[in-house]
């Protein structure tokens, strides 16, 4: 039997069978992993034990730490976990909170530990975070105290939640105070590198959460294949961006990729474009993480802060328009450096350094990573025609006891539900969702899980919810609404239909348009066929 540290077999014993994994490959060097691996020695304590522990890693709000300081808080949480609420190797651990170094700790605790993290959106509800709970069989929770009512009202319906502890709290039985308790070292648990150590969710067409597994190897694998070849970090970089930790864009870009060349981070609780100018001038930021929607808003204010310490942007979550692009540069001077990742590769695959940008495409496939065009029927497209994006490396999609992993996986490949084309130049340039997911803002938003909280509303019979094309924002989230008899389709309706949807998901994924009509396009035996909406949607477009 292959080794394993975990006690708790339940994220092994819910990996999808063998044969339905992707391919993996590790071709470079660095991918050479030994059988045992524990991805907080090599990120985190190593620093420490090179004698590099005074460096600065991690900055926030009145906080400042350095390695051996973050290394430090890391061991006393991990104890608390052990110590006061018997957390054994294995168990999944739910994560919830802005980012802040606290978040940060609590996560590297996890992995010390030898648990697996799963890491929430802030916005979160309760209802989505029950799904999360009961999906993976969350045990143990750590959330700062600021954002505990929600998660209060789901552990009420969830069995399996039994501890729950609170940081940025004053409380005698908080985090901070049990922390403060516990010594600063702790013992590693020895993980095998295929232990799981992380469960990311991302939201299918369906709405209904799949958990993507990831490897202790995993984590490491995507620090050693995108940043050196095409970021190319320095150790005297301070990062800085929005993503949330709990999306694998933010935990890659503003916690993994500066601590593995022992450079710094600044984790930000809000990080709307107004606030992050400011950030990169006030903590001489070097390197920026974040979604093209936020350079489009920032890119008018430029001259209004000291942005001379920012040398690299990077672009990721949704597709960044040439537009977006050129207007950055003109603002800044700088280069985006694009890309595409996916929660089930944990991060990006494709993309470009500054001197190879081009205009429109997102670039060629990253150092320890393949990609090509499938057809229908999966065979290898040329040049220049649409097809199926398809990748494998190493890392790959393994869904949480998910019946959906045999449709992302085809002959050893990842599909990642994108549409693009391969130029002339092996360049990737991307054409559009092949689902009915719905990328805005950097989020991707479920049209049927939006669709589900509308219906609950008392005027609503039927509703259909598609992207719309925004410049702005990629695309935004619009709802075609048929109302019941009674009810009046005016704007009073709108703002109450957007408001309704707001109280029951995450606020992000509320309608920003709304058409009422009085049927919907539906097949014979009645589903929905919002493709027909989508299309009604380019007919209408001037």
């Amino acid at each position: 039997m292959t080794y394993t540290a975990h006690l708790d077999t339940f994220a092994r014993d819910s990996l999808p069978p063998p044969e339905q994994w992707p391919e993996l490959i590790f071709e470079l060097p660095e991918l050479q992993f030994p059988e045992r691996l524990n991805c907080a020695s090599e990120l985190l304590d190593a620093w420490v034990a090179s004698g590099q522990g005074d460096r600065l890693c991690i900055q926030g709000v009145d906080v400042s730490w350095t390695y051996a300081q973050l290394q430090a808080q890391a061991n006393a949480i991990a104890h608390v976990l052990v110590e006061d609420f018997g957390l054994l190797p294995g168990n999944r651990v739910l994560l919830r909170g802005a980012n802040t170094p606290q978040l940060a700790a609590c996560w590297f605790a996890i992995q010390k530990a030898g648990a697996i993290a799963v890491a929430t959106m802030p916005l979160l509800r309760a209802k989505e975070l029950g799904q999360i709970l009961d999906k993976a069989q969350v045990s143990h929770a750590l959330c700062d105290e600021r954002l505990s009512e929600e998660l209060l009202l789901a552990q009420a319906q969830s069995p399996v939640l039994k501890s729950l502890c609170f940081y940025h709290s004053a409380a005698p039985d908080g985090l901070e105070a049990r922390a403060a308790a516990k010594p600063g070292d702790f013992s590693n648990v020895d993980t095998a590198a295929d232990d799981c150590c992380l469960i990311a969710f991302t939201s299918g067409t369906t709405g209904a959460p799949k958990g993507c597994m990831h490897f202790h190897r995993d984590v490491l694998a995507i620090c050693r294949c995108w940043p050196p070849h095409l970021l190319k970090p320095q150790a005297d970089d301070v990062f800085i961006g929005s993503p949330p930790l709990a999306f694998t864009f933010g935990l890659g870009g503003l916690l993994l990729f500066p601590m593995t060349v022992g450079a710094s981070t600044v984790l930000l609780e809000k990080a709307s474009p107004e606030a992050l100018l400011p950030a990169i001038a006030k903590y001489r930021a070097t390197v920026c993480f974040t979604a093209p929607t936020s350079y489009r808003v920032m890119a008018p204010q430029v001259g209004q802060f000291d942005l001379s310490s920012l040398r690299k942007c990077v672009s990721a979550g949704e597709a960044l328009p040439a537009a977006t692009r050129a207007l950055w540069k003109e603002a800044t001077g700088i280069e985006l450096i694009d890309g595409i990742g996916a929660t089930e590769l944990l991060h990006i695959f494709i993309s470009h350094d500054e001197a190879h940008a081009k205009p429109g495409a997102t670039g060629r496939p990253v150092p320890g990573y393949r990609a090509c065009i499938l057809g229908e029927e999966g065979q290898v497209l040329p040049p220049g025609q649409v097809g199926r994006l398809a990748v494998k490396g190493p890392t790959g999609c393994r869904y949480l006891a998910d019946p959906r992993q045999q449709g992302y996986v085809l002959n050893g490949w990842n599909l990642t539900g994108d549409a693009y084309l391969m130029d002339e130049e092996a360049c990737f340039v991307y054409q559009a969702r092949t689902d009915d997911m719905i990328i805005s803002g950097g989020y991707n938003i479920a049209g049927p899980e939006v669709e589900a909280a509308l219906l609950l509303h008392p005027a609503v019979a039927e509703c259909g919810v598609v992207g719309q094309a925004d410049e702005a924002r990629g695309q935004i989230v619009k709802a075609f609404v048929v109302l019941r008899p009674g009810h009046v389709a005016d704007a009073a309706m709108v703002k109450a239909l957007q408001d309704f949807v707001k109280a029951q998901v995450a606020p992000y994924k509320y309608p920003r348009a709304v058409e009422f009509c009085s049927q919907l396009p539906r097949t014979e035996t009645g589903k929905l066929q919002r493709f027909r909406l989508r299309s009604d949607l380019l007919k209408a477009k001037p």
